[in-house]
């Protein structure tokens, strides 16, 4: 350890035995709220498409509650991960470009337009509102990508040695919070529209059952997404650099002195001589597409993808058709018992119950325990019972549908949600901000995350074609047969099995200083 401490900057050095200071929950608070807001933007879309249908795809004839066409769903609930994957690869390979604060502002001011502009549509007709929402959700996913990388990678940066873990996954558990706060809201502009425009239901009137102020209800809770990013562009802007980016990337070793000094309140020795020697270390030269990288990082980066690529093909594909595995158990009634209002209300309520009792508390259990246990034991364990509780639902399916076993049911189906969190889906965002070298680091996180987004892609395109009926006669509107909700849970099953075994391509980087997670080379070190 000594030989460690003389070696590395005295400004790495203070930053990785800092003990937990304000400056480390101001910089959780901060990044946190991105993600808080990234999740409110792409899960408060799920609470709203019933919605959508009802208003502009209900034919004249009236005999069933509007549902949008597939091509329409999927687009509006997919273009933004769409967006997300293009943003993660882009903002990811700026932030090792131009630093990371910079860039950082420009993903909020992206997500803030965005947001409102999603609420907003160009004329009335459903093609019209269906591509201004599609447009601007694209960009809002565009803008939200770019946080992926940086929030992780500023945070990991910033963040001591001995609680980095816990730092990072406290970041990213604000998406448990948002959520939470998506249905929330949901829940409140329903209630309050149904209370104030009292409408029939379907099957009572259908041509009543959706009031024309119904088409404000997406709007507000769509635009409300912008609010919580919106509050915290002032103190983004305001965070310095963080200090591995301006010593080790830019290579100005007395601005990282000062700014951190400010921080932690401390003198630190610029130690320009290191910062000379190391700018003039080949081994700290290599780029991204060279061997070098592939020999020391390779196995680690294929790691990464595939594991959240695997995760998240399950976990998108989870929660973007929970109302539709709910509708399947009895849990959301019928569309025509229900007015269109009640129906959003239906729908947040069970989306909250599940954030509450399952998706919430399985972030905070990773942040309690990753510094403790390890990414590596978190992560195989929320595999492994992911693939238990999948499996444990899937074969008996029909068992599970009865109306006996529903609340059976529901436990089994928030335990997987409890293991994805309390797992993989907080690990795979945490474990690339550390084990790659700071100039590659936000391309390297960048990469994971859009490896991931590509199987959210797959989740929620794949998952809504693949759970259709196999009786042509009781598949939704518009869609081909599929292999059923059974099948398709069979094959999310095997999904999380085979992540377990790509968890073995990633090392474990609790108790190391980032620059001995990702191998990079001080003078003197080998």
């Amino acid at each position: 350890m000594a030989g460690e401490a003389n070696n590395n900057l005295q400004v790495l050095n203070a930053l990785d035995l800092a003990k937990t200071q304000l400056y480390h929950f101001t910089a959780i608070i901060i990044a946190g709220m991105g993600f808080f807001t990234d999740a409110y933007d792409l899960f408060s879309i799920s609470l709203v498409t019933k919605l959508l249908g009802r208003l502009y795809y209900t034919k004249p004839d009236l005999l069933k509650p509007g549902t949008l066409p597939p091509g329409v769903s999927s687009s509006v609930t997919g273009v933004a991960l769409v967006g997300t994957l293009a943003g993660q690869l882009f903002f990811g390979w700026l932030g090792d470009k131009m630093g990371r604060k910079k860039v950082y502002g420009i993903t909020l001011v992206l997500m803030v337009v965005c947001s409102l502009a999603s609420g907003l549509s160009f004329g009335n007709t459903p093609k019209g509102v269906m591509a201004t929402l599609c447009f601007f959700r694209f960009w809002l996913g565009f803008g939200i990508g770019g946080d992926y990388p940086l929030s992780a990678t500023i945070m990991s940066e910033y963040a001591n040695k001995k609680t980095r873990g816990a730092f990072i996954a406290a970041v990213f558990a604000m998406q448990g919070f948002g959520i939470l706060f998506s249905g929330i809201i949901a829940l409140i502009v329903s209630a309050g529209f149904d209370h104030a425009y009292k409408a029939p239901t379907f099957a009572d009137n259908a041509a009543l059952s959706t009031v024309p102020q119904a088409d404000y209800i997406w709007r507000i809770i769509l635009m409300f997404g912008a609010l919580p990013a919106g509050l915290t562009y002032y103190w983004r802007m305001k965070m310095p650099e963080t200090a591995r980016y301006t010593a080790l990337v830019a290579k100005d070793a007395k601005r990282a002195a000062q700014d951190m000094g400010k921080v932690l309140q401390v003198d630190i020795d610029p130690e320009a001589a290191k910062i000379e020697q190391l700018s003039r270390d080949e081994a700290n030269k290599f780029g991204l597409f060279s061997w070098e990288f592939v020999r020391r990082h390779g196995v680690h980066l294929f790691g990464t993808c595939s594991t959240w690529f695997l995760l998240d093909i399950a976990f998108y594909s989870q929660n973007l058709f929970q109302k539709d595995v709910f509708s399947a158990i009895g849990w959301i009634p019928p569309a025509a018992t229900m007015n269109a209002v009640q129906e959003v209300y239906k729908i947040s309520r069970a989306q909250t119950l599940i954030a509450l009792c399952s998706t919430v508390p399985g972030y905070w259990v990773t942040v309690a325990l990753i510094d403790i246990i390890g990414r590596f034991s978190i992560q195989l364990i929320g595999f492994f019972f992911m693939t238990v509780f999948m499996f444990a639902i899937a074969i008996p399916y029909h068992h599970w549908t009865l109306k006996d076993n529903r609340i059976g049911f529901v436990i089994m189906y928030s335990l997987t949600f409890f293991f994805a969190n309390f797992g993989p889906n907080a690990t795979t965002f945490v474990v690339p901000a550390e084990i790659f070298p700071a100039r590659l680091r936000s391309t390297c996180h960048g990469i994971s995350a859009a490896a991931g987004k590509a199987g959210a892609i797959v989740g929620a395109y794949g998952f809504l074609y693949a759970a259709q009926n196999k009786d042509p006669k009781k598949t939704d509107a518009g869609y081909p047969t599929g292999i059923g909700i059974k099948n398709s849970l069979i094959v999310l099953g095997c999904i999380n099995a085979l992540g377990m075994i790509c968890t073995f391509c990633v090392p474990e980087p609790k108790g190391k200083s980032l620059e001995e997670a990702s191998q990079e080379t001080i003078s003197g070190e080998t």
